[in-house]
């Protein structure tokens, strides 16, 4: 097992902006019984754990391109390099006090994610994979699920945003459809608010497989090769490549990917 310089900048991005998520989660969570309410808070931690990455990664990478989920693109002159981040996916569920999120930075070459890191900070696990080179947690090599059968397996489910929402995306698909065929299909779905964490949790094997309406790239984008380089698969619901630009994810094992995209497309 080896790391590129870039996975180790990477890494160590998230671990830093981890830290300091942490402290912020634990005064959100005494937030929650005040009137003022959490909300502008969550924000400043946002920022904060931005601010750590970007300045992390434009100083390893001051060519390469950098997507956020708090301040947009920034185009850097490297213009087939970018890295896609975001400082706290599970936003509402950190919001909320709910010990659900995630960092994710990933690394894109030619609008290819080639590299992606996912560190939940609550159970210290750093979860990363680069193209052809595996998936890990920490040092632990990463394979999906065995599982081909619905009705043995466990997915997780991510519907569209609430309308309150600026940012969200229109629903890909009829997600009460969706979520309708999964249960029909004996399988059990999980709604946990955290794409990312999700989607580390298909590459572990934890969850069998993931669907989601609506998710921004920086919510899954490291997922994506992480899922892959640990024997799964990750298409838009129609088996397509298009999951960024649609803004719709499969993800699971070979054969079970089949079957999801099955039940995205009815």
């Amino acid at each position: 097992m080896r790391r590129s310089p870039a996975m180790t900048v990477m890494i160590r991005a998230a671990e830093k902006a981890g830290r300091a998520v942490i402290r912020d989660f634990g005064e959100v969570e005494q937030l929650q019984a005040s009137q003022r309410g959490p909300k502008d808070f969550v924000a400043k931690a946002e920022a904060k754990s931005d601010e750590v990455i970007r300045e992390m990664l434009q100083q390893a990478r001051p060519r390469f391109g950098l997507m956020q989920a708090t301040t947009g693109e920034v185009t850097g002159e490297d213009t087939s390099h970018r890295f896609i981040v975001a400082p706290i996916n599970g936003r509402a569920n950190f919001m909320h006090g709910l010990p659900s999120f995630a960092v994710s930075i990933a690394l894109e070459e030619s609008r290819e994610v080639i590299a992606g890191v996912i560190y939940n900070p609550i159970t210290d696990e750093m979860f990363w994979g680069e193209r052809n080179g595996g998936a890990y947690v920490h040092d632990r090599r990463l394979r999906v699920s065995k599982r081909n059968s619905l009705s043995d397996c466990l997915l997780a489910g991510g519907g569209p945003a609430p309308a309150s929402d600026e940012s969200a995306a229109p629903p890909s698909g009829d997600w009460l459809g969706i979520t309708g065929r999964i249960a029909g299909s004996g399988a059990g779905i999980r709604m946990q608010g955290a794409a990312a964490l999700n989607m580390a949790h298909v590459a572990a094997g934890r969850l069998d497989g993931y669907i989601a309406s609506g998710p921004h790239g920086w919510d899954v984008a490291a997922g994506v090769i992480i899922v892959r380089e640990a024997g799964g698969q990750v298409t838009d619901f129609s088996g397509g490549p298009r999951w960024l630009d649609k803004r719709e994810i499969v993800a699971g094992p070979p054969d079970l990917h089949r079957q999801l995209t099955k039940l995205a497309t009815g």
